[in-house]
């Protein structure tokens, strides 16, 4: 076989095996992410937290989800490591946030230490869920990725 025609057929098996893989603008969804994964900042009060359950669903925590636009309600527990933090383990409870997903946005949960006053025994009121950072980030899913 000539090197030319090599070529052709190598382009043309590229080109079927591409063709495959790829997916058409059909078959693509616009979403948003959020994300559980930032680092602590103990200046700011803010913690790492843990998704238990999504729209009262219990998921396998992961670093991020992505999602069509809408609204979600995400429970977490916080993992908030300081010395300050003195309530029982009692108090240490799931706590819920309601968010807004919008298209190409990249949301960044945190637990937020409330450090206004000291909390000792079974007080919950010692965190607060929040979005510590919201920030524009490209997302596109695959229908077939969409939860029945």
């Amino acid at each position: 076989m000539k090197a030319s025609n090599r070529h052709l057929v190598t382009a043309i098996l590229t080109g079927l095996l591409l063709q495959g893989c790829a997916s058409s603008a059909n078959d693509m969804l616009q979403c948003g992410t959020v994300a559980a994964y930032l680092a602590p900042e103990p200046q700011l009060a803010n913690y790492r937290v843990v998704v238990t359950h999504l729209d009262s669903n219990a998921v396998i925590s992961r670093p991020t989800y992505q999602l069509v636009p809408g609204r979600y309600q995400f429970t977490m527990v916080e993992l908030i490591d300081s010395s300050q933090l003195k309530v029982s383990l009692s108090a240490r409870k799931a706590k819920t946030l309601v968010v807004d997903v919008q298209a190409d946005t990249l949301y960044h949960l945190a637990a937020r230490f409330n450090t206004d006053k000291i909390y000792l025994g079974v007080d919950e009121n010692y965190w607060t869920p929040i979005i510590a950072a919201e920030e524009s980030k490209t997302c596109t899913m695959a229908k077939s990725r969409l939860q029945p």
